[in-house]
């Protein structure tokens, strides 16, 4: 099943019917049981038909599926995300570090965003003025509830400004965390059952509507399960809401490719769907 978060409300999908739910978004996803709990809410919530689902689901209506959880990220959980973090930090010095940390048992784990700078689908995602090499990032995202029990899944873009943390690996925070920095959507994916790990994560990045670059792998392709990342997250940190957690970087473009103005992002994942990011650049901030 489907959960969407709109500015109209909260709408569940589940077999071919649409059902409005009436709770604050928070308190609605964070519980156990939450695949359960919304199967008995189709019992009791009132269906809405196809001509008001499509107001709900319009480019200005939805939002990303997120309240006041915070946003973490993990890092180095794919082969290829070590290999290309590695190239970048090379004239540095610190490719090392991701080659250990890739093969060590504690994971990379960092703060990615508050709700605030969390972009939706069809909503633009900003490239920061002051690198010179910007990448989206397609990410499986966790929804783990305060009880640190994972309940759904969405799909993130971890956009990363890649010169900059090849600089100086300290400079991983102003690499990652900036306005509009992550996206996360289309909806929350809500579950029992754990993600196949041959669920196929796909991108595509398109310039003035030609298709720039485009691959794909599977789930299976990451190093460390989901409980193994949750586990080390929730060990000395409270989530009263709980937390969204992207799991790592599965596709990498290039070295030679760097987003531009407009550029547009389309990550799908099995099951969940597509987000699509458009690229912008922040107007408030100048360098």
């Amino acid at each position: 099943m489907k959960l969407y978060k709109t500015s109209f409300g909260s709408l569940l999908e589940y077999n071919g019917s649409n059902f409005i739910m009436n709770e604050p978004w928070d308190s609605l996803i964070n519980r156990d049981n939450l695949e359960a709990y919304l199967l008995t809410k189709t019992k009791t919530s009132g269906q809405i038909d196809d001509d008001r689902v499509a107001e709900w689901l319009n480019d200005d209506s939805m939002l990303p599926p997120i309240g006041q959880q915070e946003v973490w990220a993990a890092g180095v959980t794919y082969l290829k995300s070590r290999d290309a973090r590695m190239e970048e930090s090379q004239a540095s010095g610190a490719a090392s570090l991701y080659d250990h940390v890739y093969d060590a048992v504690r994971p990379e784990l960092f703060f990615k965003a508050t709700a605030s700078r969390v972009s939706g689908h069809n909503q633009q995602v900003y490239i920061r003025k002051d690198s010179s090499w910007n990448v989206p990032e397609p990410e499986l995202a966790l929804f783990i509830n305060s009880n640190g029990v994972v309940q759904g899944y969405t799909i993130g873009n971890d956009m990363s400004s890649r010169s900059i943390e090849g600089e100086n690996a300290l400079y991983l925070p102003q690499a990652k965390i900036y306005e509009k920095s992550a996206a996360l959507g289309p909806c929350l994916y809500v579950t029992s059952t754990p993600i196949s790990g041959e669920t196929v994560i796909r991108m595509i990045i398109k310039r003035a509507g030609v298709k720039l670059y485009e691959d794909s792998t599977t789930v299976s392709r990451i190093k460390r399960t989901f409980d193994e990342l949750t586990e080390h997250l929730y060990r000395e940190c409270d989530f009263p809401a709980g937390c969204f957690l992207m799991t790592g970087t599965c596709l990498v473009p290039s070295s030679e490719f760097t987003l531009q103005e407009d550029d547009v992002v389309e990550i799908s994942i099995d099951l969940i769907g597509t987000l699509i990011n458009s690229i912008g650049i922040n107007p408030k901030h100048k360098i």
